[in-house]
């Protein structure tokens, strides 16, 4: 993000949702440090967490699965209806399988151990803001095994019904599901980080998607990628 008036790049600017007060202080310390990230306001349960990502429209809301009144996976919803800008990362310790699932549907952008290094969490912020999504490794085998069941259960829709994306845009898509961030995408298909950008933004527009993770788990369901085996790597 840029300042209109020259001034160099903007902070990107971050919610903290946790109702574990000294997780948030201990997370926005680390967070701030380098001064590339900012930490606009702290929520400590679902709803707090909608009504200040409605007021201060951050880039990025780090937000945990469980919470007293509102969880975060409504909380993620909501967001993504009101704040439709704000990439959301969820940031757990849950490792379970229905809560990962439930958080993609729910359109987060990335999902995170609370075991992680912050300076590992500050990083993956760095990424989805840029447009990559985020998983933790052992969450990352889980899905590919969903994506592997998927596949084998025939969950297609019917040919003619499908959007009808380019053949530049079919080969990004292919790659998204890959889990290939932008830059990698573009020097696979030598064009720009930005045109892959923009590719990305077509498809989840045609496909109705919010996150590059809807639409990896969307490309296995229509067949469009063999996804590599559960444990591999």
């Amino acid at each position: 993000m840029t300042d209109p008036a020259g001034a160099g790049p903007q902070p990107i600017r971050v919610l903290i949702a946790d109702d574990h007060a000294l997780f948030r202080r201990g997370l926005r310390t680390v967070l701030e440090l380098d001064g590339d990230i900012v930490v606009v306001d702290e929520a400590d349960d679902g709803f707090a967490a909608v009504e200040r990502a409605e007021a201060h429209v951050p880039d990025v809301v780090l937000m945990d699965v469980r919470m007293p009144r509102c969880g975060g996976i409504e909380a993620c919803q909501a967001i993504k209806e009101r704040v439709p800008s704000a990439r959301i990362v969820m940031l757990t310790m849950s490792d379970e399988e229905s809560d990962l699932f439930e958080a993609v549907r729910a359109g987060a952008n990335g999902y995170v151990l609370k075991d992680v290094p912050g300076d590992e969490i500050a990083a993956g912020i760095r990424a989805v803001q840029g447009g990559d999504s985020l998983i933790s490794p052992s969450m990352a085998s889980k899905l590919l095994a969903e994506f592997a069941q998927m596949r084998r259960r025939g969950q297609q829709m019917v040919a003619d019904h499908l959007p009808r994306l380019t053949d530049r845009e079919g080969e990004v898509l292919a790659l998204v599901a890959r889990g290939l961030g932008n830059r990698e995408i573009g020097k696979e298909l030598f064009i720009s980080e930005n045109t892959v950008k923009s590719h990305v933004r077509n498809i989840l527009e045609k496909l109705q998607l919010h996150t590059r993770m809807e639409a990896a788990m969307y490309a296995v369901r229509q067949n469009l990628i063999n996804p590599p085996a559960a444990g591999n790597g």
